[in-house]
C-alpha cells in the first residue's frame, strides 16, 4: 500500500528532510529542483513540497495521508485531522511582544493585537478574560506596535534577535511550538501500519538527536 507525504518548504521542511534522509526514506527528495513532487519506488512512498499552511489542507481533504506542519499552523486551522507525533525540530514559541518597557497586558480597555494567527490569538486571550481588537498581518508584524497601529504582536519567536533589534521585548510566551506530524483521519483507517512505521523511525531519529 502506497503512502503520500506532505512536507513544507523552508527551514522546518529542510529539517523534515534531513530527519527523513537520516532514516533512509527521504532519498529520492531534492530541494534543489523546481520538482514539487518525489517518489520512493522502493518503499512506495511519494512526496509532495507545499507551503507550511498548505500541508494541513492536503492532510484534511485526504490528498495527502501523511504530513508534517508546525503546531503553529495545526492551532491556528483548527482541521478535522489527527495530529499523531510532535517532532524535536522546529522548535520556537508563540509569544506575546510589544515595546520594550510598555507592557500592556490584562487591561479593562480593548487590547489592539496584531498577528499572523487571529484565531490562536482569540482563544488566547479570551482564556485570560482580555478583550481584544484583531488586527490580520502577513508580514513585517514587528512594525505595528512601533508604528502605532497595535498594542502588540503575536508572533513566533526563536532567537528573540528580531524583536530586540526593533526594540521590542517578549511580555509572555503562549504556547511552544514544533513540527507535528498530522494524518488524514481515513488514511490512518486504513494505512495505520505503514505510518506507525514513518512515525517509529522518526521516533527513533529523535531519540538520537535528543
Amino acid at each position: 500500500m502506497s503512502l503520500t507525504v506532505a512536507i513544507p518548504k523552508g527551514r522546518l521542511g529542510t529539517q523534515t528532510i534531513k530527519m527523513l534522509k537520516s532514516t533512509g526514506i527521504g532519498n529520492a527528495i531534492d530541494e534543489k529542483s523546481r520538482k514539487l513532487i518525489f517518489k520512493d519506488n522502493e518503499r512506495n512512498i511519494k512526496f509532495m513540497l507545499l507551503k507550511n499552511s498548505d500541508v494541513i489542507t492536503y492532510v484534511e481533504n485526504g490528498i495527502a495521508d501523511l504530513g508534517i506542519a508546525g503546531k503553529d499552523m495545526v492551532m491556528e486551522k483548527e482541521s478535522d485531522i489527527y495530529e499523531l507525533y510532535k517532532m524535536n525540530i522546529g522548535k520556537c514559541k508563540l509569544s506575546v511582544a510589544g515595546i520594550k518597557g510598555k507592557k500592556i497586558l490584562t487591561d479593562d480597555t480593548i487590547l489592539k493585537v496584531a498577528t499572523k494567527f487571529p484565531e490562536t490569538a482569540k482563544r488566547y486571550f479570551k482564556s485570560k478574560g482580555q478583550k481584544i481588537k484583531i488586527i490580520k498581518l502577513n508580514g513585517s508584524i514587528e512594525l505595528a506596535p512601533i508604528l502605532g497601529l497595535s498594542d502588540v504582536i503575536v508572533d513566533i519567536v526563536e532567537t528573540g534577535n528580531t524583536l530586540k533589534a526593533n526594540g521590542l521585548e517578549v511580555f509572555e510566551d503562549m504556547y511552544e511550538i514544533s513540527g507535528m506530524m498530522i494524518s488524514n483521519k481515513i488514511s490512518y483507517k486504513f494505512k495505520r501500519n505503514e505510518i506507525k512505521e514513518v512515525i517509529e523511525l522518526i521516533r527513533k531519529e529523535d531519540e538520537k538527536n535528543d
